[in-house]
């Protein structure tokens, strides 16, 4: 506090008939006691006026974000500013004639009032932060990580601030100094600094968020992101338990975030079946004449069984199956299985959909289903598949094919069996 404005206050004060600069310590007291009444009483009608009137009219507006600055009480650690800044201008006057105690009682609000603007400032961040929950802002921003990001530099401020008024140094003295304690620093606390770094990398290139299904097998981690901060990762696995990720491993090592195939509406299958290459066989006129009669093929059969004949008619010798062209069982099948596909309702039409056939191998020949799945809920999703993969299973037969499997225990112990009991 200036000397004008202690002049102008001890005139006032002298004008309600308070002696303003005092001489016993009984008169201080009693002075101080008459502050600290204003004090309260102006906490009392800022409290009951001010910060009612102002909670009063937000509950009543029809958005619902402001409420949570009331829930936060931003307002009423706001009022706490009142009477500390009335102590600040008061006290020191009164102790016009105790040098010390002025400077310490001048120092100690001073600081008070700082304490209690970041307070309030903390206050205020958290109500942003459950805002942004609350509205799903957090699912495309990570807004703790800012929020935490500001806090820590408000923190810093306040603390250098904190420290010049009780040093009575300007703060430009302390910044100076920072730099030659930035080795030290970084020394000590190095995975501080390096997960501070992760952090503002990971909100800044929106890497991850929260609700982001994630999977990284080096932490064990497969499940949904609850909770991003500056040094930390929070992962609730599917098996409930939950897995703390330093922020800077998910800059420098590799994971996999499913959040693009949440939003794309849809969630991919890709499976192969092993047909046995042994069952592959160039369809009779028997099975020919089967198949017609499943509707998934009608239409695929006339149009292919006339192309072929047409091909065929200028090929002699057709009954000996290298001449000419004929339709395979597995290719058949294939078709089948592409027109099936094409009529699920559970699949995505607008996405890859597609049976194609993978390089033979000793497991016999690979058939795989590469498609995706119109529901992107886990439990739907694997009823889905297995519902698929149980009818292809089924129907294999039907083209007179069989799935690979190697031998089991009960294939061998039949091998050794006598033929009497075999049959």
């Amino acid at each position: 506090m200036n000397t004008d404005t202690r002049i102008e206050l001890s005139q006032w004060l002298s004008e309600l008939g308070v002696n303003a600069q005092p001489t016993d310590l009984s008169t201080t007291a009693i002075i101080l006691c008459v502050c600290l009444l204003l004090a309260g009483l102006s906490y009392y009608l800022t409290q009951k006026f001010l910060v009612k009137g102002v909670n009063h009219i937000i509950k009543r507006s029809m958005v619902q974000w402001d409420d949570v600055f009331v829930s936060f009480g931003v307002f009423e650690r706001l009022a706490k500013f009142v009477p500390v800044l009335l102590l600040d201008l008061l006290v020191p006057v009164v102790l016009t004639e105790h040098p010390l105690l002025s400077t310490i009682a001048d120092r100690t609000f001073s600081v008070l009032l700082v304490i209690i603007t970041i307070r309030a400032a903390y206050s205020a961040l958290n109500a942003v932060d459950e805002i942004s929950d609350v509205n799903k802002v957090n699912r495309r921003i990570p807004v703790k990580s800012f929020v935490q990001l500001i806090k820590l530099f408000m923190f810093i401020v306040g603390l250098i601030v904190v420290v010049s008024i009780l040093s009575d140094q300007s703060p430009v003295y302390f910044l100076s100094g920072l730099g030659v304690a930035t080795g030290l620093v970084m020394l000590v606390f190095r995975d501080t600094i390096l997960g501070f770094v992760a952090g503002i990398q990971l909100a800044a290139n929106r890497m991850v968020s929260k609700g982001d299904w994630i999977q990284m097998d080096k932490y064990g981690a497969d499940g949904a992101v609850i909770d991003v901060t500056l040094n930390t990762v929070k992962v609730q696995n599917w098996d409930k338990t939950i897995t703390m990720i330093p922020a800077y491993a998910l800059v420098s090592d590799a994971f996999k975030n499913w959040q693009g195939m949440s939003e794309s509406g849809g969630r991919r299958i890709k499976r192969a079946i092993n047909i046995d290459i042994s069952s592959v066989h160039f369809l009779t006129e028997q099975e020919l004449s089967h198949l017609q009669k499943v509707n998934h093929l009608k239409g695929y059969l006339s149009q292919i069984v006339s192309e072929i004949n047409a091909e065929n008619a200028n090929t002699s010798d057709n009954d000996n199956l290298v001449n000419g062209r004929h339709l395979t069982n597995l290719g058949t099948f294939r078709a089948y299985l592409q027109a099936y596909l094409d009529q699920h309702p559970k699949l995505h039409k607008d996405m890859t959909l597609m049976v194609r056939q993978l390089a033979p191998s000793g497991e016999g020949v690979p058939l795989e289903l590469y498609i995706f799945t119109n529901d992107i809920v886990w439990a739907n999703y694997e009823a889905i598949q297995a519902d698929i993969f149980d009818h292809i299973f089924a129907i294999l037969p039907e083209f007179g094919l069989r799935a690979y499997q190697k031998p089991t225990g009960n294939d061998l112990s039949a091998l050794t069996q006598p033929v009497s009991t075999r049959t």
